[in-house]
């Protein structure tokens, strides 16, 4: 059974066209072709990613989709599309998603002669301590540097000759049902042209691999998903422009902590006499510890919020809150003294025979409904 169209974005039936455009980016960026080279699966996901788009993006045909379905499609004149739903690049793709931050990103968009795109992206892994108080990493790379010896073209002679696969469109045309989708040619990577003899030096790759090492400086409260971009430690292109590294951030998860963007959620333990007497509470925050002062009889699973013991926001000096939710405990075991005084103040509050005032007169509200 195939998926729908929503659920190929990751949405509801009901989503706006900001979010289907959003998820859309999302999934396009995953699984582009340029990332995920060889890659049959993901080739064939970015396919239907396309496909989606298309449909949902326009209010007509996705009128027709929530009416008809796909069949429905068919009658109305929409068999024919083609294209990546306005991104043929994955520049196009970036340049919506890199500098959120940071400073807009000034990418430079890989031309048609080109091996690779002049960007590149590496993940870095972060505790959440690092991701929330900043720190400084090495970050080990590599980057592609043009071929000398070919100009980058990855001919022995440096000549190229038009792609037979494409024609020199650099595209090719796959049918998958009603729609035809325009593909990277996978033979010139789009380029258009191939090559009659490989260079040497490069194998016909058309670049070196070259090893680096960069250090960089994280800045307080950076959060999965972020983007850090370092200027011109990119790939070096053919005529010796570098692009730049953009650091993609991914936060591990603590065993105590939850964050919310710059909220702290904690769940606290607190014995039921602090509870019922509203005690004040030492309760562990991220930079150490605060006082939780405590209500007369706090319920269990009640909230309470520490202000400005959260996570200091990384593009100003916010700084978030801390959310307490208390989980009241009780002991699991009595000592003979422990119980007796327990009984004492159960008596204490007029329970005797196993009932309290109030159950008693609940007894007697519903008395009726026993002598029937």
């Amino acid at each position: 059974m195939e998926l729908d169209y929503y659920e190929i974005l990751e949405i509801t039936q009901s989503a706006d066209k900001d979010t289907i455009k959003k998820a859309y980016r999302k999934m396009a960026l995953k699984y582009h072709p340029d990332r995920n080279q060889g890659d049959k699966e993901a080739e064939d996901k970015f396919k239907l990613v396309n496909e989606a788009y298309e449909v949902l993006s326009n209010d007509e045909k996705r009128a027709i989709y929530d009416r008809y379905g796909k069949d429905g499609l068919k009658g109305g004149g929409f068999g024919n599309t083609s294209g990546f739903g306005g991104f043929e690049d994955l520049g196009d793709i970036f340049s919506s998603f890199f500098g959120d931050g940071f400073g807009r990103s000034s990418r430079r968009k890989k031309t048609s002669d080109e091996k690779f795109a002049s960007d590149l992206i590496v993940n870095l892994r972060l505790s959440f301590k690092e991701a929330i108080f900043g720190c400084k990493k090495n970050i080990d790379f590599v980057y592609k540097n043009s071929c000398k010896t070919c100009q980058g073209t990855g001919s022995k002679d440096g000549k190229l000759q038009t792609c037979p696969k494409c024609k020199g469109s650099g595209q090719v045309g796959i049918s998958q049902g009603f729609i035809t989708f325009a593909q990277t040619c996978p033979e010139c990577k789009g380029s258009g042209e191939s090559i009659r003899e490989k260079c040497s030096d490069c194998k016909g790759k058309g670049y070196e691999e070259i090893k680096d090492q960069v250090e960089i400086s994280i800045p307080e409260g950076v959060d999965s998903g972020m983007n850090l971009r370092v200027n011109s430690k990119g790939n070096i292109s053919k005529n010796g422009s570098r692009g730049d590294l953009y650091v993609k951030i991914i936060v591990d998860e603590d065993r105590t902590f939850i964050r919310d963007e710059n909220d702290i959620y904690i769940e606290y333990p607190v014995f039921f006499t602090q509870a019922i007497l509203g005690q004040s509470v030492k309760v562990p925050t991220i930079r150490g510890e605060a006082v939780l002062n405590l209500p007369k009889g706090a319920k269990d699973g009640q909230r309470f919020v520490l202000e400005k013991e959260g996570v200091k926001d990384v593009h100003s000096s916010y700084i978030g809150n801390q959310i307490v939710q208390i989980s009241i405990k009780f002991p699991n075991s009595l000592n003979d003294e422990q119980k007796e005084l327990l009984e004492k103040l159960s008596e204490s509050f007029g329970i005797k025979d196993g009932m309290h005032q109030e159950q008693k007169g609940f007894f007697e509200k519903i008395a009726d409904w026993f002598k029937s």
